[in-house]
């Protein structure tokens, strides 16, 4: 035994990391442990989210989205900007260097707050023991009085579509493409999907995106769904519904041909590049002993309760590898509960009030139900929707597409879905956040001040409309 701390947490990922760090600040003797080194050996901290996930997504998000707004909306605005383009791997190298300032800023907040990071791959043992193998095969085992599994997630990978260095790739090879591909073709409309899409739809690549499904975006609220197509499909997404991959070839180590099943039958397609997008899966195999007392089920989750309490005491997990949304701001604040209970205060994580962003432009954010859930389960509601086309802050800014959307209760008032389309929804949101989280009711929002002119009015005005009350737009007429 080498030595026993208060919190070892396996994992410095979102959720990882920042209950490491809120240990720390609350006096706990803590360790974190973490297997992802780079080319040198170093260490690399922040997980999917900071190396290859939310953060260099969002880089070149950020990046393609000017390019496309100088190219299609600066003439209207009077700026002249002829024969801009991309050079891709500066884009890339520029995303790369925010990932090492970030994950740097991880290794010096650990020293700041008295972090421990131990090096090598995690798992734990009975009795609350953690073994780590670092990378030369040596072991050490160490005790703690705490336990947190913070392993995170990786991309599911698909028979039809095996990895191929260069050509068919997961989320982590297409944050490192360097060329624009002519023909890009994409498994998968989800978050990430939709994303790898916009950003090299962006650039030039003609984009072809399958989705097995023939709903799109049916987690989202039907109108957003529904705007979201309209918008994506016109930015130049060929987004295909109801198309299943029934398999890939490569041509010649430089194409791929995809073949598919739709409505019209079985087809191919031929790319430069494929992006396998379908989702992710719980990282837990070789993270428990046998004895570890930790139980999963049949995908692969780690079972817990709502205060992230496994079946071992003392043991607890977060993230991606339970229930709930895979998303890293719900990772973070999980491990903030669990290290608070853990120190005993009393916590709680509200997840009826997680929001939800897909950052394509516009963005897609809500919180809360959507229309079609409150409808099957019978709740009365009330809607109100204002447009930003409606927002003179929004025609100022050259962002008029889309809308804010609030669900409340008919006979409560309560709000229950806050839901947008829009340029700057990621921010937006977290209006509808708070007044969720207070119990906010419609009305509360009707009697606040917004400042004008701003596009967070376009929320005073769908609370507004909620009861055929908004200024700006004509309301519904009353039956």
């Amino acid at each position: 035994m080498s030595d026993k701390f208060d919190l070892i947490v396996i994992g410095a990922g979102p959720g990882g990391y920042v209950a490491a760090i809120r240990a720390a600040q609350l006096g706990l003797k803590t360790a974190c442990v973490e297997k992802w080194v780079d080319d040198k050996g170093t260490p690399v901290l922040g997980g999917t989210c900071l190396n290859v996930g939310c953060i260099p997504s969002k880089a070149l998000l950020e990046t393609t989205h000017k390019l496309h707004e100088a190219q299609h909306g600066f003439a209207a605005q009077g700026i002249v900007a002829d024969n801009v383009r991309m050079d891709t791997k500066q884009m890339v190298a520029r995303k790369d260097q925010i990932v090492k300032n970030l994950t740097g800023g991880i290794a010096g907040l650990f020293k700041a707050n008295g972090v421990t990071l131990l090096q090598g791959t995690g798992k734990l043992l009975a009795n609350k023991q953690v073994e780590v193998t670092a990378q030369d095969g040596n072991s050490s085992v160490y005790a703690a009085d705490n336990v947190i599994l913070a392993s995170g997630s990786v991309p599911v990978e698909i028979p039809p579509a095996p990895l191929t260095e260069g050509l068919i790739l997961d989320n982590e090879g297409a944050l490192n493409i360097d060329e624009t591909p002519k023909r890009l073709g994409i498994i998968g409309a989800g978050v990430i999907g939709l994303e790898m899409g916009s950003i090299w739809a962006r650039c030039g690549s003609e984009v072809t995106v399958f989705e097995a499904m023939d709903d799109f975006l049916a987690l989202a609220d039907v109108d957003v769904a529904k705007e979201a197509k309209k918008l994506l499909t016109k930015q130049g997404l060929d987004i295909k519904l109801g198309a299943r991959c029934t398999g890939t070839e490569i041509i010649d180590g430089k194409e791929v041909k995809v073949t598919f099943a739709d409505a019209s039958g079985d087809q191919e397609m031929v790319f430069d590049k494929l992006i396998v997008a379908v989702g992710r899966r719980p990282q837990t195999q070789g993270l428990l002993a046998a004895d570890s007392g930790v139980k999963l089920d049949e995908r692969g989750f780690i079972f817990v309760d709502d205060s992230c309490r496994t079946d071992a005491p003392g043991v607890y997990a977060i993230g991606d590898s339970v229930r709930g949304p895979m998303l890293a701001h719900k990772a973070s604040e999980e491990g903030i509960m669990v290290v608070d209970i853990i120190a005993g205060h009393k916590a709680a994580l509200n997840y009826d009030c997680i929001p939800n962003i897909i950052y394509t432009f516009p963005e897609l954010a809500w919180v809360g139900k959507t229309e079609q859930q409150l409808k099957s389960e019978g709740v009365k509601i009330k809607v109100g929707k204002f447009p930003f086309a409606a927002s003179g802050r929004a025609m100022a800014a050259n962002a008029t597409d889309g809308f804010v959307k609030i669900i409340a209760d008919e006979e409560t008032d309560r709000i229950l879905g806050v839901h947008m389309v829009g340029g700057i929804a990621s921010e937006l949101i977290a209006q509808g956040v708070i007044a969720m989280e207070f119990c906010a009711s419609a009305e509360d929002l009707q009697l606040m001040v917004f400042a004008h002119p701003t596009v967070s009015e376009a929320v005073h005005e769908a609370a507004l409309a909620v009861d055929n009350h908004a200024i700006h737009i004509a309301n519904r007429k009353k039956r």
